[in-house]
């Protein structure tokens, strides 16, 4: 695992390095403690602790696997309601890239898109199957797409 730790004997800051396999392009993210702490007192979940749990469920079970033909995570940092609000052709390219960064996209395979309502910190998962051309809402409440106009409008495109 590339998990670096501060200088500090108690742990503060940690920086997480994601490779390109996780979301298409290699970064870096420094998740805090009290992140994790969001976990613990069962708050609002922000994105560095969402894509820390994608980070670790993919450097445990999925990679150097076949998994990693079969499923995808975009990155929700840089899909989200603020951007696509501001700036929708911008982020429906990124998602295109995403896309086409991954290949044969006629292999099937699952995209997964965590989103963040903006609805009171309310996440909901996106799964967009390319080779069926079918897109999933998850979403742990009743609802339904129109709830989130603005992801609807950039997925179905």
């Amino acid at each position: 695992m590339h998990l670096k730790r501060g200088s500090r004997s108690k742990v503060e800051k940690s920086c997480v390095d994601f490779d390109e396999g996780v979301f298409g392009i290699a970064h870096s993210e420094i998740i805090a403690k009290e992140d994790m702490q969001q976990l613990f007192e069962h708050e609002e979940l922000g994105i560095t602790v969402i894509h820390t749990y994608i980070w670790y469920m993919y450097v445990t079970l999925m990679r150097g696997t076949e998994l990693c033909n079969r499923f995808n995570f975009i990155a929700a940092s840089r899909i989200n309601t603020t951007f696509i609000t501001k700036n929708p052709t911008s982020v429906k390219n990124e998602l295109v890239d995403r896309f086409m960064a991954a290949g044969d996209n006629t292999t099937p395979s699952l995209y997964f898109l965590p989103f963040n309502s903006g609805n009171g910190g309310h996440w909901v998962l996106v799964a967009m199957d390319l080779s069926r051309l079918m897109v999933y809402y998850l979403d742990s409440l009743s609802g339904d797409w129109s709830k989130y106009p603005s992801m609807k409008k950039t997925v179905d495109a």
